[in-house]
């Protein structure tokens, strides 16, 4: 059983899935101390509140038998990854010549379940592979943790304890409504769960019985699995008649404080300041249709305008890079060319330390990172660009390892 666990989180690294990815967050490191409370004790305690929820004493009692904290849980939830994923490592691992040439097999496998799904839902057969293919290699890696055992270990802990004891709660109610048996009610780490890693609380508002048989059976039933994500999809206003978005070509002078998602204008706004198709074609106008343009590698790499399902692609999971990789590959899956924007030779993660020797930089110079911890976030790419705007450098808050290296020697660009 521990070689299963470990190979799952091994594949799992390696391929991009994202079984973090109705779990709230992403895993960051952290201080917190150890919970008072010894783990009897909280067992005790949460069968009470659990009872109270309708849970039934039987499946309490089963769940519950001879349940330790799982210590590989906890590791996980603290490990921070020690290199930023760039665009060009997100789209190697995920989009992968073989997910492609497989992606399409079973697209055509399962044309008449698709098909029938896209025609009640109206999400598009090659999303919901895609969808499938980068969350567990179309089934193949759903995660070795039993679920019930990875939930009250992290509800258990301090650090998130009120979001997975409603986790929690809901895996009970699984359970207790006999939609799988424990032993085979397995998923991550932080409990995402089936082929396209559902928390139990997305199980709870938007799993279907898609083949009939009263249960919905995430794991091992593609209709249910099917129905589930283009349900949960559409209730959360997925587009069938559009697409995600679309590699782009930028004019020369365009300013990049328009590249921000948080910056919506209409195709046809975007068309009047230049930009245009990879082909040198016109835009699509649609009349109501916005988007948004992203450059998530920097000034230097691809343009992307983006549309209202990458949005929704990112309410699954909030990674900018993730929704690209899923948006690339179903279009990959019907035939499109790979991005026509080439990764360089030079392209190369950059490290926590990096980073925070950056933060530390920028702190120095009078612009605001926040506290320096080697994590990209937001505050730190807007003080990034200020400095850059300062040094008259393209404003894109993009870090490139070449800067880094200046900023060792002393030096900037």
């Amino acid at each position: 059983m521990h070689k299963k666990l470990a190979l799952s989180a091994i594949v799992a690294a390696f391929l991009g899935l994202s079984f973090q990815s109705f779990a709230g967050e992403t895993p960051t490191a952290t201080n917190a101390k150890e919970n008072p409370v010894a783990f009897e004790d909280w067992v005790s305690r949460f069968k009470s509140e659990a009872i109270k929820a309708g849970i039934s004493q039987a499946t309490l009692d089963r769940a519950f038998k001879d349940l330790k904290p799982v210590p590989k849980v906890l590791e996980y939830d603290r490990k921070q990854p020690e290199f930023t994923r760039t665009l060009w490592v997100y789209l190697n691992n995920g989009v992968s010549e073989a997910r492609i040439k497989r992606g399409r097999e079973l697209l055509v496998k399962h044309a008449s379940l698709l098909d029938k799904v896209y025609k009640q839902y109206g999400v598009q057969p090659r999303f919901l592979v895609a969808f499938w293919g980068l969350e567990t290699n179309f089934g193949d890696y759903t995660g070795g943790f039993p679920v019930v055992d990875a939930l009250a270990t992290l509800a258990h802990d301090p650090r998130r304890s009120e979001f997975f004891q409603g986790e929690l709660i809901h895996a009970l109610k699984i359970l207790d409504a006999g939609h799988i048996n424990q032993v085979n009610m397995l998923g991550s780490w932080a409990g995402a769960m089936g082929q396209t890693q559902f928390m139990p609380s997305t199980f709870a508002r938007y799993a279907i019985d898609g083949d009939g048989d009263q249960k919905v059976d995430i794991w091992n039933s593609l209709p249910d699995v099917m129905n589930s994500s283009a349900n949960y999809l559409s209730q959360i206003g997925w587009k069938g008649d559009q697409t995600w978005g679309r590699e782009v070509l930028l004019p020369k002078e365009f300013d990049l404080e328009n590249a921000d998602l948080n910056i919506r204008k209409p195709l046809s706004e975007w068309q009047k300041m230049g930009i245009r198709r990879t082909n040198r074609k016109d835009l699509p106008i649609v009349d109501g249709m916005e988007a948004s343009v992203l450059l998530p590698a920097g000034y230097a790499g691809p343009a992307f305008l983006v549309y209202d399902n990458f949005r929704n692609i990112m309410v699954w999971n909030r990674s900018i890079l993730y929704a690209l990789t899923v948006g690339h590959l179903a279009d990959r899956l019907v035939g499109h060319g790979p991005l026509k924007t080439k990764q360089p030779q030079n392209d190369k993660p950059l490290s926590r330390s990096d980073i925070q020797l950056l933060q530390e930089v920028l702190l120095a110079q009078g612009f605001d990172p926040g506290e320096p911890d080697g994590i990209l976030g937001s505050r730190t790419r807007k003080a990034l660009k200020a400095y850059q705007r300062k040094n008259r450098l393209p404003a894109d808050g993009y870090p490139t390892a070449s800067l880094i290296d200046k900023l060792k020697n002393g030096t900037s660009e």
